[in-house]
């Protein structure tokens, strides 16, 4: 992979777009984190962003850079790769995520990326320059992310439930209040982990066709995880509130055992994926860890056709947003 000839305020460009893009990402995606919190009533909106920003940043210094490395040179052929790719890959994206959170689909910034990342790539260099393994990988886990976290909830939700069969509901809730306050924690820092590393990887990568780091170079600039790591925390400290009440009411009724079980679920996924450097989806995976719940307490406890409708959204993510930054990239293309 050669260097391009970049200009500096193009790089100063993308570089600001894909911040925002991840800024985006918090906001859009901070109802995964904090639905459950809020609408158990175990802690106010204010409080539940906060608490939930921190843990997204601190991520940082837990989890190494595997998803990053999977976006920034696992998806597409590097070589293909220029500043109009990238610009096409992150406007769709963002472009998807306007329209998801102005109708209150919690749908995934993960895949409206790599959506982006193909459409664009598609658009210049045909379908020859994507990586399979690397797409498998991902659109494998679409189907494994949700399926574990709803195994997850729901054999939390059964064990809890025989471990506590005794105990009062009073109590119950009592305990799983204050554990809500470790799971939302738990599931912030995978959330941190996983999503701020997707952007990561596509500045990474626009730095490295530019010449800016060197082609060996294992790991991306120091200021470029600090960035990221912040941007999206600043973004789930903001909050996208229209998702809030589709993901912590609308699915399911919880109270905070169900919380507690949702999240911690959703985090022991995420855990595993960040592991092994697979981009999955947080909402997905909580999204099926609210369901696992709902369904480990009554089937009908579920609003299966909510949890249909956001199935959609999911399937229509990639396709859309590769149809977006294909248009972007073209648009690109005459802009600089």
């Amino acid at each position: 992979m050669e260097p391009t000839v970049v200009a500096l305020w193009v790089i100063v460009m993308l570089v600001a777009l894909a911040l925002a893009f991840d800024f985006m990402n918090g906001f859009h995606d901070a109802a995964n984190a904090i639905a459950t919190i809020v609408s158990t009533a175990v802690l106010r909106p204010g409080q539940a962003v906060i608490w939930a920003a921190c843990f997204n940043f601190l991520a940082l210094f837990i989890f190494g850079l595997h998803v990053a490395a999977t976006i920034g040179k696992g998806m597409v052929d590097p070589s293909v790769v220029d500043s109009h790719v990238i610009f096409g890959a992150l406007v769709g994206a963002i472009l998807w995520n306007v329209v998801t959170w102005y109708y209150g689909i919690p749908s995934s910034s993960s895949h409206a990326l790599i959506g982006g990342m193909i459409g664009a790539t598609v658009a210049k260099a045909g379908t020859s320059a994507l990586i399979g393994s690397g797409i498998g990988k991902t659109v494998v886990f679409i189907i494994v992310s949700p399926l574990m976290g709803f195994v997850l909830g729901a054999l939390l939700m059964l064990a809890v439930s025989w471990l506590f069969h005794r105990s009062t509901p009073r109590r119950v809730d009592k305990w799983f209040r204050r554990g809500q306050l470790v799971s939302c924690a738990l599931y912030s820092l995978g959330h941190g982990s996983n999503d701020a590393q997707k952007t990561m990887g596509i500045i990474w990568l626009l730095l490295l066709i530019s010449g800016v780091v060197a082609k060996g170079a294992p790991t991306p600039p120091y200021w470029v995880i600090v960035s990221c790591y912040a941007a999206i925390s600043l973004g789930t400290l903001f909050g996208g509130w229209r998702i809030v009440k589709t993901m912590g009411q609308k699915i399911t009724k919880l109270k905070p055992v169900g919380g507690f079980c949702a999240e911690t679920g959703g985090a022991i996924t995420l855990f595993v994926a960040s592991s092994f450097g697979i981009p999955v989806s947080t909402t997905h995976t909580i999204t099926g860890s609210i369901v696992g719940v709902g369904a480990a307490r009554k089937v009908t406890a579920v609003r299966w056709g909510i949890a249909g409708s956001i199935v959609w959204a999911w399937v229509f993510t990639i396709p859309a947003s590769a149809f977006m930054a294909a248009i972007a990239w073209w648009a690109g293309k005459h802009l600089f």
